[in-house]
């Protein structure tokens, strides 16, 4: 029981390294740190990067007392143990000396900080042997900032050191980074962590189970701080008593490692209504369910992981305990399984985290991981497939004949094994309990459907527009009613100069329906040479004609002399056929004659 007088220090403060041997887990940097220190090549500036709560802030400071302890008696230098007792150590270990100044970039990003910061740097040191600047979360500082501490971090005084700690360095510029010693502390594995924190429960008189320890090892994914927060945390929890498993799994939200491997088993036997209670169990118990899908997403890799190699998880006090009961799973089950369970699993994680309610979300991914335990795996469906078409003497005669063929392949194997795999979920590692999933029965072959008419071959121009009327291909026909000058046309092979309105596919699009249409291959050649007229112009010069012609007759001239502004609206040309009818042809009025004022009186006919 410590003393109400005397303020409570969390974990992470009480103990926080003092020197580079109580630094865990980032044993290349303190090996090169303190070799650097040893040797006299320090660098100017050094930047350490890595995730929260893995040493960043604690190295600078170790940094600092290491280079100006001047230790117990006053008369040392650099050293890779500072003494903790000397002025420089003690002042700096309370955040209080003169020449070590932290600064946090987060609240201080502008340019006006740092140009404080590069005026100091031109002072020499009050008491200590090196000035030292930690600048934490470097990242957060402005371009212009960035920019003014450029010319002091390339030439710094002699007894001036920069010492940035970032967790995001892809945001700090490159040009910051080059004039930089870099340092990347990586995350502290889960057995290190979890001895780490044995030792402190130890000095803390706090009796805490190994399994309880390898689960805050694991929450604290890599970071120390994270996790000597949570063991504080566990042991206000336990209040004097043995800190077991099921404390932190209750007080970390997350669910009972043996009851995630039953809602995985239930799932994969395809019992969704099972595996709803076992959720809605869990759910009640103050399991969340993202935390659920998580742990189902870890067992899913596990024992993947199992499968490909035996000895996995040999290192990790919790997946230790969990390999006697991984393994049958990882014997049975097929790959293909593992890894669509993969899948359904991630792609339901981001649905949890988006939907409204998170328990009904990991509800119906877990429904869908149930019915798509009965489902066979794609292999087996393309076997199946392949094996469709084979007739019954060709599996005969294969039978007969067991020599491979000539390409060194064995034949597949006949239809009725295909469904005997497909109908069976065990055989594919899909369904380790149920009965049997449902057989696939593949779908019959389509008939033949009988091949189109093909269409006469167009002798002329004018055939081929009238081929695209009956193909109802309107828009097509426009364009080369309006836009194409033909050169040249014989029977498959069209040669035209297409005008600036037509479309660029034109050619291709020609070529591709006439030879559908007619089966035959047909060459469309875009030319420079003039060529004729487009059909639409010819259409105008033929109707002015007739109109003219019409207009100079007598019986019309006298009509609209007797009814002044009566104008020619239409002109129908009237002519026998080859056949015994009478064909009326209507040829389109000009867009500058007047049709809206005429009656039937103001029509004019021509009959040749």
């Amino acid at each position: 029981m410590s003393d109400p007088a005397t303020p409570y220090r969390v974990l992470a403060r009480k103990y926080r390294p003092q020197t580079f041997a109580e630094v865990i887990g980032q044993e290349a940097m303190v090996r090169t740190l303190s070799n650097a220190i040893a040797t006299g090549r320090i660098a100017h500036a050094f930047i350490l990067t890595g995730v929260r709560g893995v040493g960043k802030t604690t190295t600078a400071r170790i940094i600092a007392r290491a280079l100006n302890c001047i230790g117990p008696d006053g008369s040392g230098g650099p050293t890779t143990e500072p003494c903790g007792q000397c002025i420089h150590c003690t002042s700096i270990a309370e955040d209080r000396h003169v020449d070590v100044i932290e600064m946090d970039a987060a609240s201080r990003t502008g340019v006006d900080d740092i140009r404080d910061l590069t005026e100091g740097v031109r002072y020499r040191p009050v008491s200590a042997r090196y000035k030292i600047y930690i600048i934490d979360e470097v990242h957060m500082l402005s371009k212009n900032a960035f920019n003014a501490l450029l010319k002091t971090l390339e030439e710094p005084p002699p007894d001036v050191i920069f010492i940035f700690a970032t967790t995001e360095v892809h945001r700090v510029p490159v040009t910051v980074l080059s004039r930089c010693q870099r340092f990347s502390l990586r995350r502290v594995p889960i057995e290190q962590l979890a001895a780490h924190y044995r030792k402190i429960a130890e000095a803390e008189g706090v009796a805490i189970l190994p399994a309880a320890l390898g689960l805050i090892a694991r929450a604290a994914d890599g970071s120390v701080r994270d996790g000597l927060s949570l063991l504080d945390q566990a042991i206000v929890l336990a209040a004097g008593a043995e800190i077991g498993d099921a404390a932190v799994r209750d007080m970390l939200g997350i669910a009972d490692r043996a009851l995630v491997f039953d809602l995985f088993e239930t799932v994969l036997q395809g019992d969704a209504a099972g595996a709803l209670d076992l959720m809605d169990g869990l759910h009640e118990g103050g399991a969340d369910p993202l935390t659920v899908l998580q742990d189902l997403l870890d067992l899913v890799h596990f024992v993947t992981r199992l499968k490909l190699a035996p000895e996995a998880g040999a290192g990790d006090p919790l997946e230790e305990g969990e390999r006697e009961r991984a393994q049958p799973l990882a014997a049975g089950l097929a790959m293909p399984v593992l890894a669509r369970g993969w899948q359904m699993l991630l792609k339901g994680l981001e649905e949890v985290q988006a939907a409204p309610q998170p328990a009904q979300a990991a509800a119906m991914v877990l429904v869908r991981l149930a019915y798509a335990a009965d489902l066979p795996v794609p292999a087996d469906l393309v076997r199946a497939l392949s094996d469709r078409g084979t007739t019954a003497a060709d599996r005969a005669a294969a039978a007969a004949d067991p020599s491979p063929p000539q390409g060194g392949r064995a034949p597949s194997p006949g239809l009725g094994a295909a469904a005997a795999a497909l109908s069976r979920g065990a055989g594919d590692g899909l369904n380790t309990a149920s009965a049997a999933a449902p057989a696939v029965v593949p779908p019959p072959a389509p008939e033949a459907t009988p091949r189109a008419e093909l269409a006469a071959m167009p002798q002329s121009f004018a055939e081929v527009l009238a081929l695209f009327d009956s193909k109802r291909e309107a828009l097509l026909r426009s364009h080369l009613w309006s836009h194409v000058h033909l050169v040249a046309f014989e029977p498959g092979r069209i040669e035209f100069r297409p005008d600036e309105a037509a479309p660029r596919d034109l050619a291709n699009r020609l070529g591709q329906m006439l030879g559908e249409w007619t089966g035959s291959r047909w060459i469309i050649a875009i030319s420079q040479e003039e060529g004729a007229a487009t059909l639409a112009e010819q259409e105008a010069r033929r109707a002015s004609s007739l109109r003219n012609e019409l207009a100079a007759h007598p019986l019309v001239r006298a009509a609209l002399e007797t009814f002044p502004g009566a104008t020619i609206a239409a002109i129908r040309e009237r002519f026998v056929g080859s056949g015994t009818g009478i064909e009326e042809v209507e040829a389109p009025a000009d867009d500058g004659i007047d049709a809206a004022g005429g009656d039937a009186a103001n029509t004019g006919e021509a009959e040749p």
